[in-house]
């Protein structure tokens, strides 16, 4: 199908590509699927759609609420462009790790920003003071909608009926999926529908050094990169379905990038050269002749002044690291 009725209908049904240069001696293949094909540019399109689709069915919204959000950008820009289709307004509560590139977006759409400047002084993370000026703006506007991506429900049900239906269709006999952690939607749904199905692919949790969604010491590592971890145990962190939880950190994920783009040319976003590290990482523990697959969150326009940008690597990670990213873009060696 190539005719819409609208930008919402348009989200889902994304492509997969096999990434046969970057993995081609590793001794099993990686499909990869590219949410950055969402109209939004990431997978968070789909949970914005299903929990704005559910509150209004339910009547808890109509045509000129208010929706306010917390976001560290991708879904910022789902719910920016659904409340301009749907008719609403839109507050975003983020914080400074969000893009300078998602802020421009989210003008273009005609949300109102609203940045957090300071951490949580408990924990030293960001989102428990997003969430926390969330409820502030709930007490002042009492008739506004929360959609609330760390506990709501259709969160994680939009995965599971849409994105792992689809990666389950196209890759039937998937022995491991490799999913990036935050709010956990995205990995909750996919556990759910493979649980659900009785399948035998294992899921490996792909979380950032620092994080304490399985545990960890709060404001060990200092993150520049969204989109992976988080200062909380989400509500949606499954409690059973993964088989593995990996870590990377901001290194891990600048690198992944780069060599996706150069040996893939697929330009895509921090935490999805994060989940391209994780493989390598648990590449000794995968069985040869294995089908794996990774979820690539977003696309990488928005990372072009900082994931693809030589000077701010170099000022925050040293000029070794930046230079060493020219020599390694290579796949995984026997």
């Amino acid at each position: 199908m190539s005719v819409y009725d609208n930008v919402a209908a348009m989200i889902g049904n994304t492509p997969m590509v096999k990434l046969g240069r970057l993995f081609e001696n590793a001794g099993f293949e990686v499909y990869a699927k590219l949410e950055m094909h969402n109209p939004g540019g990431s997978v968070k399109d789909r949970p914005a759609k299903a929990m704005l689709q559910a509150a209004f069915e339910e009547g808890r919204i109509k045509p000129g609420s208010v929706i306010v959000e917390s976001s560290s950008g991708n879904l910022a820009v789902g719910l920016a462009q659904l409340c301009n289709t749907m008719g609403f307004k839109f507050i975003c509560v983020v914080d400074p790790k969000t893009t300078e590139a998602n802020l421009r977006v989210l003008r273009a759409y005609g949300a109102r920003i609203d940045l957090v400047q300071k951490p949580d002084p408990e924990t030293g993370e960001f989102v428990p003071a997003r969430l926390a000026r969330v409820r502030r703006w709930l007490k002042r506007l009492p008739d506004a909608f929360w959609p609330n991506q760390y506990g709501n429900k259709n969160n994680a049900l939009s995965h599971q009926q849409t994105t792992m239906t689809e990666i389950a269709a196209d890759l039937p006999g998937l022995d491991y999926l490799f999913c990036g952690v935050s709010t956990c939607g995205t990995i909750r749904g996919c556990v759910d529908y493979i649980r659900s199905n009785g399948l035998r692919t294992k899921v490996i949790a792909v979380d950032a050094e620092g994080s304490i969604i399985f545990g960890g010491e709060k404001g060990k590592v200092t993150r520049m990169l969204p989109g992976l971890g988080a200062g909380i145990k989400p509500g949606l962190c499954p409690d059973e379905g993964i088989h593995e939880v990996v870590r990377v950190n901001d290194r891990d994920c600048i690198a992944g990038c780069r060599r996706l783009v150069r040996m893939e040319s697929i330009l895509a976003g921090g935490s999805s050269g994060g989940v391209i590290s994780a493989v390598e990482k648990y590449s000794p523990f995968i069985e040869p002749g294995s089908t794996c697959a990774v979820l690539l969150p977003d696309r990488g326009e928005r990372y072009l002044n900082t994931v693809y940008d030589d000077t701010w690597v170099s000022r925050l990670f040293g000029d070794s690291f930046a230079a060493g990213l020219h020599k390694h873009g290579g796949a995984i060696k026997e």
